[in-house]
């Protein structure tokens, strides 16, 4: 670990991981004495940046394997680069950004904050999402928005099949094609205050999209309540 400045609300502090392990990392990251981590050679290493409470900023310079950002409160984590499976896992608030692609279970659980995927998300994107933004730049995989409860997931090209299957209150909304809905997921109209939210969550991302394009999914409430022909 290197400091370039000292303890100081300028500082930056960098670590390289080739060098310094994840715990060291992540330890110093829950009793920050730096304002900005410069995070060096991941290699693929997990839970990078998992766990952080504070506002700091985080620059991961390569691909991070599982639940990085993980449990994220308050942090500004941005991996440049590829992220394994969980990415922004169970984040609270904050902002996790991905400028490459993510794989399954990105978001999953989250409570809060907003996950930028600039590239495109595999299968189960947001499964569980429980009040996050999600915004991906590409395409997101099958399974996705799974039992989303709340929250916004905003997709910039294809989603695949079972989109939305069990779903809650979440919003889903979609710029490309959907191979196909899940159980109680129907395509709703797209009112002057939908389009307002989409382009408060795309500048937001740092997305240039025209909210114009996309169409919204949610629930159609058919699971809500108890049927004779549900039972077994």
């Amino acid at each position: 670990m290197t400091t370039t400045a000292g303890p100081t609300p300028g500082t930056t502090t960098v670590f390289d991981l080739g060098v310094t392990g994840v715990r060291a990392l992540n330890a110093e990251l829950h009793a920050p004495t730096s304002r900005h981590y410069e995070v060096l050679r991941p290699q693929g290493a997990h839970a990078v940046a998992a766990g952080i409470d504070t506002d700091i900023a985080v620059d991961v310079r390569g691909h991070v394997g599982y639940y990085a950002a993980g449990m994220n409160d308050g942090g500004r984590v941005t991996v440049h680069g590829n992220a394994g499976t969980g990415v922004a896992e169970n984040m609270m608030s904050g902002l996790v950004r991905v400028t490459g692609d993510a794989s399954q279970s990105a978001g999953a659980t989250a409570h809060g904050g907003l996950l930028v995927v600039e590239g495109s998300a595999s299968m189960r994107c947001g499964i569980s999402m429980k009040g996050v933004d999600i915004v991906v730049g590409g395409d997101i995989g099958p399974m996705s928005a799974f039992m989303a409860q709340a929250g916004r997931l905003v997709v910039c090209g294809d989603a695949g099949a079972s989109l939305g299957d069990s779903i809650y209150e979440a919003r889903v909304y979609v710029r490309g094609g959907v191979a196909s809905l899940g159980a109680d997921c129907v395509e709703k109209e797209v009112r002057p205050e939908h389009r307002a939210e989409l382009a408060e969550l795309l500048a937001a991302a740092g997305i240039d999209a025209d909210p114009a394009g996309f169409r919204r999914y949610g629930s159609a409430r058919r699971l809500y309540h108890f049927t004779s022909g549900n039972s077994y």
